[in-house]
């Protein structure tokens, strides 16, 4: 946890931890310019041997934490931290849990890497801004817990597989003067990266790796750590082993190439099919770590789908208040990446949450899009 005399280095950086990611879709409003609706749902019912159908979805923090970089001076950021607080609870996440169900109901994948899930915490009055030293600890919101409900209240049967922490930050925030003085909550944030797997999935052998190289600030000490969860998964008769990941999303390609050779050698002897998604933070065709993934012999399933309609395949770029009506997705860094001695097939893959009919209440599910993909062993 980051306390209060390292805020504006802390700040600076996380803007970049929980903004990275991006799409290619032009349309708006709630059409279906090329069927996807009908792909959908044949995707869905697409049970036969040896498909395992996959997600990745960065389910987007929910924040834009770029205003608390206006502070000139440590004092200011507690009412910026305070603008950012109000954003939080304008992008709803509750609602767009029940978008990010929906998605979920409408493909039924077998296994699904989730990031960006997000505990925040408070307490108030807070003690931070004072030189306190206590964390906050009452549970304000959790992602987690309110997409699993959404997914409960539409009959879907998923498990929570596995889930990692990463960055857990406490900052303080304004919340009124009172005789002249201010007062302050102060606001606890917990990042996790999860597995969540279909209730006719069998998962085995669930982990959860902190990567040993990741972002520090040599002056101050202050540490972003990153890592990945993976497991065992059977679907019918395929056995696979599952990844899910966040790499570091400020930008040092090198530091996110260092986490990728980490992952990747943790499966450099697995027998199985190794199947890992994630937002890489690394932009398909040319960013280092995405090609260094590909040496490693990992196929990048995108560039095998049977789809021709959205060949880009853009994966990010809505605006932190989710309201943007113009879809400007602009660079690829989501993916699912296949290493097997015998390659699957290759089926659909899709970018959902890229459309207009997928906006609720005038709100994008997530500032990305996620990524789905069929494969056959």
């Amino acid at each position: 946890m980051l306390r209060y005399s390292k805020l504006l280095f802390f700040t600076s950086l996380l803007i970049l931890v929980f903004t990275m990611a991006c799409s290619d879709s032009t349309s708006s409003g709630n059409d279906d310019p090329n069927g996807e609706e009908a792909l959908l749902a044949t995707f869905k019912t697409d049970e036969g041997t040896g498909v395992v159908k996959v997600m990745s979805r960065n389910i987007y923090i929910g924040t834009d934490v770029d205003v608390v970089l206006q502070a000139e001076t440590p004092e200011q950021v507690p009412l910026l931290v305070k603008s950012a607080f109000d954003l939080l609870n304008a992008t709803d996440f509750p609602t767009r849990a029940d978008a990010l169900a929906e998605e979920i109901g409408k493909t039924l994948p077998h296994l699904i890497g989730l990031q960006e899930v997000t505990t925040f915490y408070l307490q108030s009055p807070g003690d931070l801004a004072g030189g306190g030293q206590v964390p906050a600890t009452e549970e304000y919101l959790n992602l987690l817990d309110e997409l699993m409900d959404a997914l409960t209240a539409r009959g879907l049967h998923y498990n929570m597989v596995k889930k990692v922490e990463n960055a857990n930050i406490e900052l303080p925030m304004l919340t009124g003067i009172v005789d002249g003085i201010p007062t302050f909550d102060d606001v606890r944030i917990v990042d996790h990266d999860v597995i969540l797997a279909r209730s006719d999935v069998i998962t085995s052998n669930p982990k959860a790796v902190s990567f040993q190289v990741f972002l520090t600030d040599t002056s101050t000490g202050i540490e972003l750590p990153r890592s990945f969860v993976y497991c065992n998964a059977k679907v019918g008769d395929v056995e696979i082993v599952f990844s899910n990941t966040h790499l570091e999303a400020f930008d040092i390609e090198a530091i996110r190439a260092a986490q990728a050779t980490e992952l990747m050698a943790t499966f450099a002897n697995e027998t199985l099919p190794v199947v890992m998604v994630g937002d890489f933070n690394t932009a398909a065709p040319s960013n280092t770590t995405y090609q260094m993934v590909l040496s490693g012999g990992y196929t990048d399933a995108w560039v095998n789908n049977t789809l021709d309609y959205n060949t880009l395949g853009y994966t990010w770029g809505h605006d932190a208040d989710l309201k943007n009506t113009t879809i400007n997705f602009e660079r690829r860094i989501d993916f699912v990446f296949v290493k097997a001695s015998t390659e699957p097939a290759y089926g659909e893959s899709f970018v959902i949450g890229d459309e207009g009919r997928d906006i609720r209440n005038g709100l994008w599910p997530s500032d990305h899009g996620g990524v789905l993909t069929k494969l056959t062993f």
